[in-house]
């Protein structure tokens, strides 16, 4: 579940079948006067718009059951609930659900179409939010991707260390500061700054500095960490290590940079 707000009104999105649906009885608090989903639902246009979305989409509608409802559409004594046009026309595009996330919901095409419903405007903004919102995601989800591959990238630095600079009966202490020291190499290489420099100047974040990296941050720190286990495998000091991977991510940091402005560019 997520929220946008738009206009001063928040309005629930969920996800149906990998689907994003909007809650239209949210959305409807943007319009001014009494209105409720019926009313929009009684319209002849807003009926054809959605039968034709619910046959490009739905291989199950029901459209014989349809063309009797749409027949009836326009007319004063017309009126139908989300709930009874669902259930006659087996329609997936609106779902009038219960419980903790109550209320009438709608395919993101149909609640486009219903904003217009409320407003010109509220549609131009809705449709601005949700398009922000997806945006975020796919930036989250590729911070995500580039945090997994920094993770499994880590156990191959961490082997390299076991099997280079861990000496015979140490202890677990002696062990752990060893693996600390190597892990504050890439972070002075790539960020300037130990972990525990970071903690000690960001007290009320949580998590470590790699969990505030940025995607291009982390993209370097993944080839860093395959580098470093190759120069420790080579028997390099780790201060000759240290200058060899700081200039490895300046370079790096600049070609990514510069990638990302061509794309912004566009």
């Amino acid at each position: 579940m997520a929220k946008i707000t738009v206009k001063d009104t928040e309005v629930t999105i969920i996800q149906v079948d990998q689907d994003d649906y909007l809650c239209l009885t949210d959305m409807i608090k943007a319009k001014d006067g009494d209105f409720f989903v019926a009313d929009w639902l009684r319209n002849r246009n807003t009926m054809e718009y959605i039968g034709i979305w619910e046959q490009v989409f739905n291989p199950t509608f029901n459209y014989g059951e349809f063309a009797i409802i749409k027949s009836q559409a326009g007319l004063n004594s017309f009126k139908i609930s989300v709930k009874e046009f669902a259930a006659r026309t087996n329609a997936i595009g609106l779902q009038a659900r219960a419980g903790r996330y109550g209320g009438t919901y709608a395919h993101k095409d149909i609640a486009f179409e219903f904003a217009m419903w409320i407003s010109p405007e509220f549609k131009i903004y809705i449709v601005k939010e949700f398009q922000r919102l997806k945006e975020q995601e796919q930036q989250q989800i590729g911070w995500s991707a580039k945090r997994e591959l920094a993770k499994i990238n880590y156990h191959i630095h961490t082997d390299a260390i076991k099997q280079n600079l861990i000496p015979i009966k140490l202890t677990p202490q002696q062990i752990n500061i060893i693996y600390a020291n190597e892990a504050d190499v890439l972070n002075v290489a790539l960020f300037g700054i130990t972990a525990k420099q970071w903690r000690e100047e960001n007290p009320n974040l949580k998590g470590n500095i790699r969990d505030y990296a940025t995607i291009n941050e982390l993209i370097c720190l993944s080839n860093m960490e395959n580098l470093n286990a190759v120069f420790i495998n080579e028997g390099l000091p780790q201060k000759e290590r240290l200058i060899k991977l700081n200039q490895i991510a300046i370079q790096q940091m600049k070609v990514l940079f510069e990638v990302e402005n061509r794309k912004l560019l566009k």
